[in-house]
């Protein structure tokens, strides 16, 4: 069995992180989403993985390496553009070949991985296995609707949805899909829909189960969904220590810190997550925060936010949280005169202000 991974796409509802970086190297917890995905995988079993990449692939590739530090093998596969989940498997073919796989949206993480999900498919033998979840807001989501336990139909984004179970990224097919796929067209949306492709092998006949997730499922496509990703993540933090703490510093719950890290007269209240070579002084670290590799923090508050590598945050006046700061950033307050604000803002950027 092979797994193959979607890395591709631009991440629109991402912007302006994504104009500079792939969606899927956003780092949760300090680390890149699409890292979850390679160790569900390997966990799974699975060592013979191929990556979907697209505009964003030489950062993809130079991030993520041929696979070794993880014990597997990847091969990457480049996709024209981005035409659709069912457009990405089709542009894997050649690679994967007969072999039944797993197909893992790199923007997803999934708690407690795949391996039942994996197992379950070993023992059954479906043409295809689906992974559901309940959530609020089926309409944003592909979304199957059940009959006494069996798949009977799915939908793509439904406007009035008929069940809130929507498909996780996560799925597994047989060499039929490609049939599938070989018949079904573009949506409205000009993309080739995997869910068109699963409902094919429904009509045709062809063997759909369902399995539910076990635990969490988060699609990062979103900010809010990225923070809360990274609260998600950070409940199971192992404490780790391998800075060091000097002045009048405490650290309280759960806070993992890197090697190189600095923190000093400062109070860090877990679960945090401290990258390497960070520099915490005179400042609270509250619950549910990830601060990157490089990150130095001065005289300020942070609670519930990401804050990527190399970025500063400086003499804020107030504490900063429920945010999502991209790499070498500087937010910072200025007490010249005359006093003003002044920023540098770019596309699709969201600023709340005092």
């Amino acid at each position: 069995m092979k797994g193959l991974i979607l890395a591709g796409g631009k991440g629109t509802r991402l912007r302006p992180l994504t104009y500079t970086s792939a969606k899927q190297l956003v780092p949760v917890a300090n680390k890149p989403i699409l890292f979850y995905a390679i160790e569900a995988l390997k966990e799974a079993g699975i060592t013979d993985l191929g990556i979907i990449v697209g505009e964003t692939r030489q950062e993809v590739i130079s991030t993520t390496g041929d696979g070794s530090r993880w014990g597997v093998r990847i091969t990457y596969i480049p996709q024209e553009a981005p035409l659709g989940l069912a457009h990405a498997v089709k542009t894997a073919q050649s690679y994967l070949g007969e072999e039944p796989f797993v197909m893992f949206l790199g923007d997803n993480l999934v708690k407690g991985g795949i391996v039942n999900f994996v197992r379950k498919f070993e023992s059954s033998r479906p043409n295809a296995l689906i992974l559901l979840c309940r959530v609020p807001n089926p309409q944003e989501f592909g979304v199957a609707e059940l009959e006494g336990g069996r798949v009977v139909r799915l939908v793509e984004k439904p406007r009035q949805p008929k069940s809130d179970l929507a498909l996780v990224g996560v799925y597994l097919f047989d060499r039929h899909i490609f049939e599938a796929i070989d018949h079904i067209k573009p949506s409205w949306r000009g993309e080739l829909e995997i869910t068109d492709a699963i409902q094919y092998l429904l009509e045709a006949g062809y063997v759909v189960e369902p399995h539910m997730v076990e635990g969490w499922w988060k699609d990062t496509g979103k900010w809010e969904d990225l923070l809360e990703a990274n609260r998600l993540v950070l409940e199971d933090l192992q404490p780790a220590m391998a800075g060091e703490l000097l002045g009048n510093s405490c650290l309280e719950g759960r806070v993992a810190v890197e090697e190189g890290s600095r923190i000093i007269d400062s109070t860090i209240r877990g679960p945090v997550a401290i990258g390497r070579g960070a520099t915490i002084v005179n400042s609270y670290i509250g619950p549910f925060t990830s601060l990157g590799d490089g990150v130095t923090v001065e005289n300020s508050e942070i609670e519930h936010s990401i804050v990527m590598a190399g970025s500063t945050v400086r003499n804020l006046g107030a504490r900063l949280e429920g945010s999502l700061i991209g790499k070498d950033v500087e937010v910072a307050r200025n007490d010249g005169k005359p006093r003003a604000y002044r920023l540098m803002v770019g596309d699709n950027s969201r600023i709340g202000l005092l």
